[in-house]
């Protein structure tokens, strides 16, 4: 999920814009602090919450631009006067932009975007190329990892593809707090691959697919191989959600759930921004 190049791309079109941003929240809001979207007449990018809160803001930008304003500030109170039942109260700053300031916003969401915490996918089969499809939509930076380059080309998601004979130097190069899902097509490699994700022991997610006996052998072959490796952080199996359904797309799902709520916990290494360029001067 490359933000900068579809806000430069925004950015890049004729006609005047104008940046939102939450410069103040007190009490319950849909969106916390530093959360900005960008308005034009005939556009919208990002969000700073939905509903009538985002409605009367991207109103007021519109009617800014249309003005020849350059900046005005909102104070909205989330209650029945709105239709919302947040209960919170937000400030919102708007702001015509200026050349230099879509430089900024775009050399900012480049911040946000490498500061992405990183998915690797271990195994381009079925399931590693349905969890892709939809990881691709999320604020990560996903990488797909195989041995074989026919089953990499079957992937058709927006997302890094990468060949690897040795896929346990991915492992152990990826930054701290990166999410490993292991699902190769080989038993031994998945427990050389789960075993490596473990002994980094900064991991946010390690996952192995398979069921209770899978992740039983996997016990018994680290005690033997992997000294003093514990396995208690493993999801084994993953995707356990309680669903029947097998297939590739359902399972994926469900992964991709357990991986978003172990990045994004109070406890995670990585808070991902979510799309807020919070770290732009307020103007």
């Amino acid at each position: 999920m490359a933000r900068a190049d579809d806000l430069a791309m925004f950015l890049g079109q004729p006609g005047p814009v104008a940046r939102l941003w939450l410069s103040r929240v007190r009490g319950s809001s849909p969106r916390d602090t530093g959360t900005d979207m960008f308005v034009r007449e005939d556009g919208l990018f990002g969000t700073i919450g939905g509903g009538q809160l985002e409605h009367l803001a991207i109103d007021a930008a519109r009617a800014l631009l249309a003005r020849g304003d350059m900046a005005a500030d909102l104070d909205l109170p989330l209650g029945p006067a709105i239709g919302q039942c947040c209960g919170g109260r937000v400030e919102v700053a708007v702001l015509r932009m200026s050349a230099s300031d879509k430089t900024k916003a775009i050399a900012a969401a480049r911040e946000d975007d490498a500061a992405l915490p990183a998915v690797y996918i271990l195994g381009a089969g079925h399931v590693g190329r349905a969890l892709a499809a939809q990881f691709q939509h999320l604020p990560v930076r996903t990488v797909l990892i195989d041995q074989r380059a026919d089953e990499l080309t079957l992937c058709k998601a927006a997302i890094e593809k990468r060949i690897s004979a040795i896929p346990e130097f991915d492992i152990q190069t990826a930054p701290k707090g990166s999410a490993f899902i292991v699902l190769t097509h080989d038993h031994g490699l998945d427990f050389l691959l789960a075993s490596a994700a473990l002994q980094r022991r900064d991991a946010a997610y390690v996952g192995l697919i398979g069921s209770a006996t899978k992740r039983a052998k996997f016990k018994s072959w680290c005690r033997k191989h992997c000294d003093g490796v514990s396995v208690a952080p493993l999801i084994c199996p993953i995707g356990a959600g309680g669903s029947r359904d097998k297939r590739p797309a359902v399972i994926a799902a469900q992964v991709v759930a357990e991986v978003i709520t172990a990045l994004t916990s109070e406890t995670a290494a990585f808070h991902p921004h979510w799309g807020a360029a919070s770290h732009i001067a307020a103007q």
